[in-house]
């Protein structure tokens, strides 16, 4: 039963052995069967930005370019689960910081000991930038360190509050369509159209997003 708006988000079946987290890993367990099938619009679509993905991401880690593996991988998982949760009846889980930080958190502490353990003097240069007077190189050096500390979270939260905001009002318009007018039901229709319209797009730009500045931080640490 749905206690408030928010609890659209809460699984349905028991906390102890919660079926809803296993929409994590359905599809993927439908994609080695594509290997064996005749090639699909849709699988030419998905090997297409898979290809687009490899290109970009080895121009910025060209020192690393097996790290391209690594960040393919999150962006396709963030991807597929961001589109799945768009589906009627079916459970979000990157709109839970739960996820999102089991992500984020893993590749950012393993990007730091990488990067401390061999780039040091690197990552030191990169805690002062160019051309900071000596009086504010203290504060400079806090100011960064807080930056690199919170990166985890900025990552988990931006891809968990883009998701929670965009469902939200999805449920806030379909709420809205049994005191709707029949006249004006056209033009909710129309409405909940171009929402779900933007959140494909949003679901895809959050992916990519969150990818990016893995790849970001993964060039710092070796630049």
């Amino acid at each position: 039963m749905m206690t408030n708006l928010f609890s659209i988000f809460d699984p349905s079946t028991s906390n102890t052995l919660s079926l809803n987290w296993t929409s994590i890993f359905i599809l993927f367990l439908a994609l080695p069967l594509s290997y064996w099938m005749a090639s699909q619009r849709s699988s030419l679509i998905f090997k297409m930005l898979n290809n687009y993905i490899i290109t970009e991401f080895k121009v910025v880690v060209s020192k690393t370019p097996e790290v391209v593996l690594l960040i393919l991988s999150t962006f396709t998982f963030i991807l597929m689960n961001n589109v799945v949760g768009l589906l009627p009846f079916t459970f979000t889980a990157t709109s839970h910081t739960s996820i999102t930080v089991a992500m984020a958190l893993p590749l950012w502490l393993g990007l730091i000991i990488y990067g401390w353990s061999n780039n040091t003097s690197n990552l030191l240069v990169h805690l002062v930038p160019n051309g900071t007077p000596t009086v504010l190189m203290p504060l400079m050096v806090m100011i960064e360190t807080i930056s690199n500390l919170i990166r985890p979270l900025t990552l988990a939260v931006r891809l968990a509050a883009n998701m929670i905001a965009g469902h939200l009002l999805i449920s806030l318009l379909t709420g809205a369509s049994p005191l709707t007018p029949l006249l004006a039901k056209p033009v909710l229709m129309s409405a909940q159209l171009a929402l779900e319209s933007l959140e494909i797009a949003v679901a895809m730009i959050q992916a990519y997003v969150f990818s990016v500045l893995i790849t970001l931080y993964t060039n710092e640490t070796n630049s």
